[in-house]
């Protein structure tokens, strides 16, 4: 497992590294000071865990999960309470305060194992294009963020000038386009249904023939979308033998 700590204590780094040669699977392959070393660093080595601290010079550790389109596993290490609720809502694996027990820090490094190992059959090579439903993405939205993976969300649908995503209870708004999502995302998982839509094949329920030889679509604990006449062809295609 690669791992990336990210820290601007530089004594905190050599002593967390030294903590992490109790776990021969581990490879430490970089630290960064600050969040813009993190993420140079993060696009060189794609580590699959991040020890992260928050508070550092130039912005917090929040604000480097934000930058990133798909970010590795995350273990917020810190001196400070404050952000527990905050981190977990971005799904962080665990939240170490320093100085870091052993025990928790063991604790933490079997979750990531765990994590790993059930996206294993889901994953793909690491600088392919698209993102797989396997893949993490963060998301704010105003003052709240979390940390999801792509087939989580059922459906992505444009909202005024923002396009509004679902997943579990959440319906977050973010800056972003259905064409600069659509090149994203893998097309084997996710479909165009309509000008205003994006579905998750993974989450539909039931399909019925609607208007003018289009489709209904009903999404599990989710809402149902009307595809286009030009899609709904495309999507008898797709699925027919």
């Amino acid at each position: 497992m690669n791992v990336l700590l990210v820290d601007d204590s530089r004594l905190a780094r050599i002593e967390l590294r030294h903590l992490l040669q109790s776990f021969p699977d581990l490879v430490v392959v970089g630290e960064a000071k600050n969040i813009d070393e993190a993420h140079n660093q993060i696009q060189q080595h794609q580590p699959d865990l991040l020890f992260l601290d928050i508070q550092m010079p130039g912005g917090n550790g929040f604000d480097l999960l934000e930058s990133l389109e798909s970010a590795p596993y995350v273990v917020f290490t810190t001196a400070y309470l404050d952000y527990a609720l905050q981190a977990f809502e971005v799904n962080a694996l665990d939240y170490l305060l320093k100085p870091i027990q052993e025990a928790r820090l063991a604790a933490a490094v079997e979750k990531a194992r765990q994590q790993l190992l059930a996206r294993a059959p889901a994953s793909i090579e690491i600088n392919a294009t698209p993102l797989s439903g396997a893949d993490q993405v963060f998301v704010k939205d105003g003052e709240r963020c979390w940390f999801v993976r792509l087939e989580a969300i059922k459906l992505f649908e444009i909202n005024g000038s923002y396009t509004q995503i679902y997943f579990e209870q959440h319906r977050p708004l973010i800056p972003r386009t259905l064409q600069h999502l659509e090149a994203r995302l893998d097309p084997k998982i996710f479909f165009r249904a309509n000008r205003q839509q994006i579905i998750n094949l993974k989450w539909i329920d039931n399909i019925e023939p609607w208007f003018s030889n289009t489709l209904k679509i009903k999404l599990k604990e989710g809402p149902e979308v009307e595809v286009s006449r030009k899609q709904s062809a495309l999507f008898r295609e797709m699925m027919s033998l």
